[in-house]
């Protein structure tokens, strides 16, 4: 559901209707849709807010938000203009059929402002308009200018409503384009407006002790930051009293340079979160703030946002945990290598400095250990492989790396989880926080996956409840030695954890209480967290009603934002390996297959990883080792299609 169908359907106030939202709010006002009660301002019972699905036989329907209503039926001549995948506004009425269904009587927010297109001609020389999301034909005008003039190949955005081109992003044949289309297909954006970027300018660049008497001086503590080795921007800081056994997890403080209904807050609003390309990143935050006074950068002054847990010196459990605002004065940055490295080779040759914060760090890591070790009695650890592409000057594909967790990640993992758990507690989880959620498995997908397993001989025959199940898949795929493709299968069988105002805990981390403490210069979620605790802290009830108001719309807006993102750096990322692909067309690979079927996909084996190819032929099962062809590609969709040439026996794969 959409954040404004969600405050239609609880109830709010007029000055919490977003600006773009104002317009629809007008028009169901003068449709009679709208009522108030006590104060706010509500649909009336026979109207529904929800997102709008269209089945192949033309009837829609509109999705229920709550467990006793059914999707409300649309006929085809009752969905005027909407389209799938629309947020309408529908009045029940009586069908013919006498069911209750329902009459689309305002599109609130269309499922795409405009189409991402390009130039074609098909194989009988006929001029085609033809959409890259769908690669179905559709249509585009442009003042002044015949687009068959263009070259073949030419992408084009285009208005939804009237079919005219927005804007030329380039030539199918530049690899260059593929940055532009995921950003346009996805809506992410690259440049700010000017008004947030005066404003980031004029924002102080460093911190003057002096003008924050109230924050906590904590500059004489030896705080550091542990990060990739690219990282331009840093979040989180962390110190160790070994003495009081007291964590400190110190964040950047971007809520004090980013307040309420400025321009840069819309914005940040509006992007959600970070994007991050191979080659570049689409910050949340200006570059000004992100990579300057927000970024606790070394060896300067820094506002943070501290969590403080004292933490049980046997068990580890946290006994006391606080937060405040504070001053820091980040010591040295470390990257993950660098980390590693002395965990493995020792700590010749540092420097004081570095020497004086390991007598720390060192200790800290240890129990970091011990800390995952105990998490995953209660949560999991998915063996998911995360491939880190590296593409030249022309944006062509060079190489892939597969990113493992390492000790490093894993010691400032765990400070980040006791952090984000520690925000989530002070909440009651009804309504009046943002929480991280991860709702437990649907029993119909585990069981669907047991039945997937069962062809490859993998068999569970005893346990009590979901964890119980995975655990037991898990310890069976280890002895088949699948551990990472039966990883995969039970993470696609999960639900999608999402922000959520009301908590039912994290299923996959197998905590009771989560949140997103830990990032708010990439993540919005985060900054609301922090605006959330600052409120109780302050004690101020009117901003505090303000945010809480509005909780369940902007869990909606971040989760939605959070899969945009997410979908924009997976669709850039299959762009590479299609235009990789186009390049080793007729070359035979080895490959693994991960889903069997009509729609068989094999992941190919070599020096490029993580290319998954469709995949034609007969008798294909699951995870066997084949020998495939690529035989086509699609550039525009990003897809490859190979061929089945022959089966592989486990030895042949090894050579």
């Amino acid at each position: 559901m959409s954040p404004f169908a969600i405050q239609l359907t609880n109830g709010c106030l007029l000055s919490d209707i977003e600006l773009e939202d104002q317009n629809s709010f007008q028009a169901l006002q003068q449709l009679g849709a709208l009522e108030e009660v006590d104060g706010l301002w509500k649909l009336k019972s026979l109207y529904r807010a929800g997102r709008l699905y269209i089945g192949k036989d033309g009837r829609g329907y509109v999705e229920a938000e709550f467990k006793e209503q059914k999707d409300l039926l649309v006929e085809p001549d009752h969905l005027g203009d909407a389209k799938h995948g629309d947020v309408v506004v529908a009045k029940r009425i009586i069908a013919r059929r006498g069911r209750a269904s329902g009459k689309v009587q305002l599109i609130i927010e269309k499922a795409y402002l405009f189409t991402i297109a390009y130039t074609y001609r098909d194989e009988h020389d006929n001029f085609l308009i033809l959409d890259i999301r769908t690669g179905e034909p559709t249509y585009a005008v442009m003042e002044g200018m015949d687009l068959k003039a263009f070259k073949l190949g030419t992408v084009l955005k285009v208005d939804v409503d009237d079919n005219k081109v927005l804007a030329v992003l380039g030539h199918l044949g530049d690899a260059r384009v593929d940055e532009k289309i995921s950003l346009a297909l996805y809506e992410r954006e690259d440049e700010f407006p000017q008004e947030c970027i005066k404003d980031a300018v004029e924002i102080e660049s460093e911190v003057t002790k002096e003008e924050h008497p109230y924050r906590v001086d904590l500059t004489h503590l030896d705080f550091c930051t542990i990060d990739p080795i690219t990282a331009k921007d840093f979040d989180d800081a962390i110190y160790f009293d070994r003495e009081a056994h007291t964590l400190y997890v110190a964040i950047a403080d971007v809520s004090h340079y980013v307040p309420f209904f400025t321009p840069i807050d819309k914005e940040a609003k509006k992007r959600g979160f970070t994007t991050y390309l191979p080659h570049k990143s689409f910050p949340m935050l200006p570059r000004e703030l992100s990579e300057n006074i927000c970024s606790l950068k070394p060896k300067v002054d820094r506002l943070a946002f501290v969590a403080k847990i004292e933490l049980d010196k046997g068990t580890l459990k946290p006994i006391k945990e606080e937060f405040f605002e504070a001053i820091i004065h980040s010591k040295h940055r470390f990257n993950y290598e660098t980390i590693d490295k002395i965990l493995e080779q020792g700590t010749e040759g540092i420097n004081d400095t570095v020497a004086r914060i390991l007598t720390w760090l060192l200790p800290l890591q240890k129990m970091t250990v011990k800390l995952r070790h105990e998490r995953l009695r209660h949560g999991f650890d998915f063996r998911s492989e995360e491939i880190k592409l590296t593409i030249d000057a022309d944006h062509l594909l060079m190489t892939t790396q597969i990113e493992t967790g390492t000790p490093a990640h894993s010691l400032i993992e765990e400070c980040m989880l006791l952090a984000n758990q520690a925000a989530a507690k002070r909440f009651t989880g009804e309504g009046d926080s943002i929480f991280r959620i991860h709702e437990p498995p649907q029993l119909t997908k585990i069981e669907a996956l047991l039945t997937e397993l069962a062809a490859i001989g993998l068999y569970v025959e005893e346990y009590e409840d979901s964890p119980s199940l995975i655990r037991a898949i898990q310890a069976e795929a280890k002895k088949m030695g699948l551990v990472s493709e039966v990883d995969a299968m039970i993470i696609k069988a999960l639900r999608q954890a999402s922000y959520s105002a009301h908590n039912v805990g994290h299923f996959g981390l197998g905590f009771s209480h989560y949140s997103h403490f830990t990032s708010p210069i990439r993540r919005y979620s985060d900054l609301i967290l922090h605006r959330l605790i600052k409120t109780q802290l302050r004690e101020e009830e009117e901003e505090a009603g303000y945010l809480l108001r509005n909780i369940e719309p902007l869990c909606a807006r971040v989760s939605e934002l959070e899969r945009e993102s997410t979908k924009a750096e997976w669709d850039f990322r299959d762009r590479k390996f299609a235009r990789w692909a186009q390049t080793q067309k007729g070359l035979f690979f080895e490959a693994e297959v991960i889903e069997a079927g009509e729609s068989a996909k094999a992941v190919l084996q070599g020096d490029i990883q993580g290319v998954t190819v469709y995949l034609k032929g007969d008798n294909i099962m699951l995870f066997d080792k084949v020998r495939v062809m690529i035989t086509e590609v699609n550039i525009p969709q990003a897809i490859i299609m190979a061929e089945l040439v022959n089966k592989l026996e486990k030895d042949e794969m090894e050579l």
